[in-house]
């Protein structure tokens, strides 16, 4: 009889023995990543509810990791992602947060730092069957699931930054499925984010920012999708 690891395939497209808690936690990750610029040097986890609890046991820990390293959730690397990181120089660590029990029970916070210095911190729900929810951005709360290809604008709140953004799309054929903005308070740092059911356009970004007001521009491809 042949030895079947719990990072072994069980269910479809997953690495690991739970689907919310290795592919859900790889996926956030995953997404996570996406929106950081430059190379990734250093990342903390601070994890809650069930996530803090269970982390080692179900795979989270390596889920994650692989994750923020660009592994989808059926990459059989996610097994040796501690060894991977390692290799590629990033340091890292867990922080189980078993007092704070107002979030999700699959909560992750991600804060990653780059070769510039630069932060971001994302947080990350893990629902169930692998889907996931990206809940917040360096302290803004928002609300999107990578379901789609998205475009996240961080901007200030002030008149013309939407009407610049829609027409910079439209102007590249993109077909709008979501538009929503958040923001921290009237007239502070908002959030954009459009989410298209077709791929976006890599050059949407220096478009973008021709707008004073906008700030930086993050693309969120779904399965690394790009139009050319």
């Amino acid at each position: 009889m042949s030895f079947i690891s719990v990072f072994d395939v069980i269910g479809p497209n997953m690495i690991g023995p739970s689907s919310s808690h290795t592919a859900g936690a790889c996926a956030i990750a995953h997404l996570a990543q996406k929106m950081n610029h430059g190379i990734l040097r250093e990342v903390e986890f601070t994890l809650y509810g069930s996530f803090a609890k269970t982390y080692r046991g179900h795979g989270t820990d390596r889920a994650l990791l692989g994750g923020i390293m660009g592994f989808a959730t059926d990459d059989g690397r996610i097994r040796d992602s501690f060894d991977i990181a390692k290799e590629r120089g990033i340091a890292y660590r867990f922080i189980p947060n078993q007092t704070e029990n107002d979030v999700h029970p699959n909560t992750v916070d991600i804060r990653m730092i780059n070769d510039n210095q630069t932060q971001m911190t994302v947080r990350g729900e893990s629902l169930g069957g692998g889907k996931v929810r990206i809940v917040r951005i360096n302290q803004v709360q928002v609300d999107f699931t990578g379901e789609y290809n998205a475009v996240i604008i961080i901007q200030k709140d002030c008149p013309g930054v939407a009407a610049h953004i829609t027409k910079a799309l439209s102007d590249q054929g993109v077909n709008i499925a979501f538009m929503r903005l958040f923001r921290e308070s009237k007239g502070e740092r908002a959030y954009t984010i459009v989410e298209s059911d077709g791929p976006l356009p890599q050059d949407i970004t220096g478009t973008l920012l021709e707008n004073p007001n906008i700030q930086d521009v993050m693309l969120v491809q779904k399965q690394e999708e790009y139009k050319l």
